[in-house]
């Protein structure tokens, strides 16, 4: 399989800027102002705690170069079909969904064969297997995350409003802010906030799939972490040669894991 390319978060940020984030920031932002999930009955809003990473997931996002190939390879994997979810209009992007349970979901991306000329978010094209290349963080307000980031001397891109209308013509709609203004960064998440009239694609994607684990591997995992913890997420991440978001799955055909 063909290196997916990547930039690291490191070269996003230097040390004096997590240092004077951590400063800016009394040591941590509560992750409170992003999540207000439910866990174990109740809700996180100790401002000292930390939300782990794969609490804080809204979903995985796998590449592909061909969506219906794409489809094919994860069912034979799983043994559970994702359902077309429809396309990205301007975005050059069309994407299949199932889900992952807990308010989680995986979403397999693919280029838009109706979309010509459209320059896309990620190197799709060049994937020669499904990769995961992103992943995304719940907010029940990314103002308040722009906020946050701005304050921690990030570079936020966004609030920008998306949707996309489903097979059965329901319209789905959401706000995204990117936190680190690099498009190809995979290891710090992009924000969501869903639309109050829209479903969480969790809840209608075929089942059967339980996410059990999410890490990350990275070059440089100590600035990964202090990243992420400016955020209120904690995660695990492994020292490795290159970046790479790693996620085990309960499955009707056993243990898979996507990397």
């Amino acid at each position: 399989m063909e290196d997916f390319p990547l930039k690291q978060a490191a070269n996003q940020i230097s040390r004096r800027d997590l240092l004077r984030s951590a400063g800016a920031m009394g040591g941590a932002i509560s992750a409170s102002f992003l999540l207000n999930r439910p866990v174990l009955g109740g809700y996180l809003m100790n401002n000292e705690e930390m939300i782990p990473a794969k609490v804080s997931l809204d979903h995985l996002i796998l590449g592909a170069s061909d969506l219906n190939q794409a489809i094919a390879w994860f069912e034979k994997a799983t043994g559970v079909k994702p359902v077309i979810g429809g396309v990205h209009p301007g975005r050059g992007t069309r994407n299949a969904l199932v889900s992952l349970g807990d308010r989680h979901y995986l979403e397999i991306l693919a280029p838009d064969p109706a979309q010509q000329g459209v320059s896309l978010k990620y190197d799709l094209k060049s994937l020669t297997t499904p990769r995961l290349i992103h992943w995304v963080a719940v907010a029940n307000d990314v103002n308040l995350v722009v906020e946050k980031a701005r304050a921690a001397g990030l570079n936020p891109v966004g609030p920008r409003d998306g949707s996309r209308a489903r097979p059965d013509g329901r319209m789905l709609k959401w706000s995204s802010l990117d936190v680190v203004n690099n498009e190809s960064v995979t290891l710090i998440p992009f924000f969501i906030q869903w639309a109050a009239d829209s479903s969480h694609p969790s809840k209608d994607s075929p089942a059967g799939c339980e996410l059990q684990s999410f890490e990350m591997e990275s070059p440089h995992p100590g600035s990964v972490i202090n990243i992420l913890e400016a955020f209120g997420i904690k995660a695990e991440v492994k020292q490795a040669k290159e970046a790479r978001l790693r996620a085990t799955l309960k499955t009707p055909n056993g243990k898979v894991e996507l990397s």
